[in-house]
């Protein structure tokens, strides 16, 4: 299996399997702690060989400085089939998150892991516009 993309989006949809990404960041600028994000999505396209046929279990996790994963969980398993006349299955995951609320500045990962191994990290920083305080 190969990660083809990861990414952290304003938006992203899927079109008959055409993956249609906007606003890709890695960075969130607020004036005040604690900070509301709004909406964001994680896109992922995920690329399944041969050796990749069978049942599988992909996991999402926002992952602040401690350590602590901030989201629900998400873990959608999925079965993986390569149709006959196929070299390759690739498909597209859109996880649309709402409200996420940052407590404090610093770094933060979106780790995707596949089977419980870590396969794609996405950095994220959240920062203080300049002249602001920490609140």
């Amino acid at each position: 299996m190969d990660v083809q993309i990861a990414t952290l989006c304003d938006s992203a949809a899927d079109y008959r399997g055409k993956l249609c990404i906007l606003g890709t960041f890695d960075t969130i600028v607020t004036s005040r702690m604690p900070a509301t994000h709004p909406h964001c999505s994680i896109a992922l396209r995920l690329v399944f060989r041969d050796t990749d046929q069978g049942n599988h279990k992909l996991k999402v996790a926002l992952i602040d400085e401690d350590g602590a994963n901030m989201l629900p969980d998400i873990e959608p398993e999925l079965d993986v089939k390569i149709p006959d006349n196929a070299f390759f299955y690739s498909r597209n995951f859109i996880f649309n998150l709402q409200q996420i609320k940052f407590e404090k500045t610093g770094q933060y990962s979106i780790d995707i892991y596949m089977d419980g191994g870590i396969v794609a990290r996405i950095p994220l920083q959240v920062m203080l516009a300049k002249g602001q305080q920490n609140t």
